[in-house]
């Protein structure tokens, strides 16, 4: 079978979606990539995969998604795929319609979070659910990654049989490492006994900056910051919330890193303050190397955390929890040990990539 996978960007393409079309392949089909341009799809097409670049956009514009949705038709009337699959709630909203205006003859959608429980005007939020309602009608297979959301999708009547297909990472790539932590602590002159608190994600409002920076003003610990806000991403600018942190010393920019697993294996604590997430991968690489986590009780963190077992569940958008649980990790070496192995073997049995991908690739029938 011909499969296109489909998504918004390069870096959703080259994170999320590698492993699968890797397993896609190796189950004897022929696997594209389609998403915006960018200088990630270079590690893409070093796999040997044909990537292409259709004008998609992260942008309200109506004419940039018509011009969008058009390139998507002409796309799949050129290649004439068996099956489509699409994810990210525009790029998988336009991407479905025009694989059946197309005539391919399998849409499939993995919704990775719904815009509509993300906070936010009830204009907007109204319009996700009725993109999702729609775009439901022409899918005939729907997964989601987490739990929750797939129950949404039947009570809200956006899919008949929505398929919770997880997500997961390599354990044998992410998994305690002394030898990564040393070396990592060595690059950035961090001495083993400071306690060092990890945030993997991009630097957007919804991921919880602003109440990270004024928590962390009362946790005895470094904070290292991995990521960075990409080009398409919307909403405030983190920056200023940095500049007026106070922490100086105790903050560390990491950017963009290649190595995360080995930034969580010389890490202690991880930290996801987020308002809104599907089934964060970065809860997941922490967990596999054996870190306690703090995270948001929303959809998504309180499916992966075990609250008191495997680390701690805040309420969302609040500075005095978030502080507490990590000010309490921070000064408890045994807590830390004691939920990063319960983590780390919770991670192996729930979210092993290989696994993930294969029980995808079988609701898939590929």
């Amino acid at each position: 079978m011909k499969i296109i996978e489909i998504t918004n960007v390069d870096f959703s393409l080259r994170h999320f979606l590698l492993p699968l079309m890797v397993g896609a392949r190796a189950r004897g089909h022929e696997v594209i990539g389609v998403c915006a341009d960018g200088a990630l799809l270079r590690d893409v097409r070093a796999e040997g995969f044909r990537v292409q670049t259709p004008p998609l956009a992260r942008s309200a514009s109506p004419l940039a998604q018509w011009r969008a949705f058009i390139a998507l038709v002409r796309l799949f009337r050129m290649e004439r795929p068996d099956l489509v699959h699409a994810h990210m709630p525009i790029s998988g909203f336009l991407a479905r319609l025009a694989a059946r205006v197309a005539g391919v003859p399998r849409i499939a959608y993995t919704c990775h979070g719904f815009l509509f429980n993300q906070p936010g005007p009830w204009p907007r939020r109204a319009a996700s659910f009725i993109m999702e309602f729609i775009a439901g009608r022409v899918t005939d297979i729907f997964t989601t990654v987490s739990i929750e959301e797939a129950a949404d999708a039947r009570r809200l009547g956006i899919a008949r049989d929505p398929v919770p297909i997880g997500n997961g990472r390599d354990p044998a790539k992410f998994r305690p490492d002394p030898a990564a932590r040393a070396r990592i602590r060595a690059q950035l002159g961090v001495e083993e006994d400071t306690v060092v608190i990890t945030a993997v994600s991009r630097l957007v409002r919804h991921k919880g900056y602003p109440e990270l920076l004024a928590a962390m003003a009362e946790v005895p610990a470094e904070l290292w910051v991995v990521g960075e806000r990409l080009a398409s991403d919307h909403g405030e600018d983190m920056e200023p919330y940095f500049a007026k942190s106070g922490l100086f010393g105790r903050l560390r920019r990491l950017g963009y890193r290649a190595d995360v697993n080995a930034v969580l294996a010389a890490s202690d604590v991880f930290v996801l303050p987020s308002h809104f997430e599907g089934l964060p991968m970065s809860v997941i690489e922490a967990m596999l190397c054996g870190l306690p986590v703090v995270a948001t009780d929303i959809r998504g963190p309180r499916e992966q955390v075990v609250h008191g077992e495997t680390g701690v569940l805040v309420p969302a958008a609040t500075v005095t929890p978030l502080a507490g649980a990590l000010r309490h990790l921070a000064t408890d070496a045994a807590a830390r040990a004691r939920m990063g192995a319960a983590g780390r073997g919770r991670a192996v049995a729930l979210y092993d990539e290989a696994a993930v991908v294969s029980r995808t690739l079988d609701v898939l029938g590929l």
